[in-house]
């Protein structure tokens, strides 16, 4: 069977670095490679720490990825899975507040809403503009892009390190 191989970031926007281990040990269960992630302070949090990590795996890491930090108080996270062969790319993402978002992404990372997503809008939105915006909104993750905006820019020049899984 040939493995088709994928690749993205795992972007830890906010944890309490009480829980840096953890997460190390998440990831770590995830690629089957130590990770040693680089973590910095996180300005629009303090007190909080931030890390990125690219990696490069089977198609579907970023899922497990996501998965793996999942559900997780006081944690921010987006994890990109970029488009590979026969298969659209991905991006989950994660607030205490909000849980998980996840969207199907093209090549150039923009969110693709799916036809039956955009039906459904406007069914439950019959002749409500607002209930259809509403609707579109969730569909593109705004809310998440919102909430996830300032930590985004705090990490504006701030070091990537490079991971690839073993297997």
């Amino acid at each position: 069977m040939t493995v088709v191989m994928a690749h993205g970031v795992l972007f830890v926007h906010s944890a309490p670095s009480a829980l840096c281990p953890h997460i190390e040990w998440a990831i770590e269960s995830v690629v089957e490679k130590r990770t040693d992630f680089e973590w910095t302070p996180q300005p629009a949090a303090p007190g909080m720490v931030r890390a990125e990590l690219a990696w490069a795996g089977a198609q579907g890491t970023g899922s497990l990825l996501a998965s793996a930090l999942r559900g997780w108080a006081h944690l921010r996270y987006e994890v990109t899975e970029e488009p590979s062969a026969g298969a659209d790319g991905s991006r989950w993402s994660h607030t205490p507040e909000l849980g998980i978002f996840h969207a199907t992404t093209d090549v150039h990372g923009n969110i693709m809403v799916s036809e039956d997503r955009i039906r459904y809008a406007y069914e439950n939105g019959a002749g409500d503009p607002a209930a259809v915006y509403h609707e579109l909104s969730l569909a593109l993750g705004e809310a998440w892009d919102d909430e996830l905006e300032p930590f985004r820019h705090a990490a504006d020049g701030a070091p990537v390190r490079w991971l690839h899984q073993v297997g």
